[in-house]
């Protein structure tokens, strides 16, 4: 009987020595041990589930038209940005629109051609992502750079080709824009976004 209560207290004791001692990981590139190993965060999304064949052509299509102009966005961005931080320097509300105006037929002799190429659902989406990436409308943005007249003229030319600068985005309520949003999240977690004009 001694021999077995002798025997279970001293598994007892091996068991809860083992676990009160901790694990080291030397992890390559570190002399230091370490008791966790850092990983990478991700971001882990549902796997997508479409009702149709239509709704998930339709997703891809939205996907394909977002990849290819949303670099635009951010480069309109950042000129907006590189814009705004230059006109504070610039003194006189004329050559501010000298110097406005100078910038836009930089950025159109730069740009024309590659806009230009495309479609009407693409230029609504690159105006929907110009939003998102600014807060404000592309008409909002051209009266406040040039003039009220400039952005109604603007606006009626896109008219005619059944596009409106004034859209904003709204994922939480339009259906196309909660796709796009869907397709950015996705693509900057699996580093798909290609910034690069070229």
């Amino acid at each position: 009987m001694k021999n077995l209560i002798f025997l279970v207290l001293f598994f007892l004791n091996i068991e809860i020595y083992s676990q009160d001692e901790d694990l080291l990981f030397l992890i390559e590139g570190d002399s230091i041990p370490s008791s966790s190993i850092g990983l990478d965060e991700i971001t882990v999304f549902p796997t997508l589930s479409f009702k149709n064949y239509k709704e998930k052509l339709n997703y891809y299509t939205i996907r394909r038209k977002t990849l290819k102009v949303y670099p635009y966005a951010i480069l309109a961005s950042s000129r907006l940005d590189k814009l705004n931080e230059r006109l504070v320097m610039i003194k006189g509300r004329s050559s501010k629109k000298k110097y406005t105006r100078h910038v836009e037929k930089y950025i159109e002799n730069e740009l024309s051609v590659q806009l230009k190429k495309l479609t009407r659902s693409e230029g609504q989406i690159l105006i929907k992502l110009i939003y998102r990436e600014t807060g404000k409308t592309v008409f909002d943005l051209v009266k406040e750079l040039r003039n009220g007249f400039k952005a109604l003229s603007y606006n009626s030319l896109a008219k005619l080709f059944d596009i409106s600068i004034k859209t904003e985005y709204n994922p939480e309520n339009i259906k196309e824009d909660a796709i796009i949003e869907d397709v950015l999240k996705r693509a900057y977690a699996d580093h798909s976004i290609i910034l690069d004009l070229n």
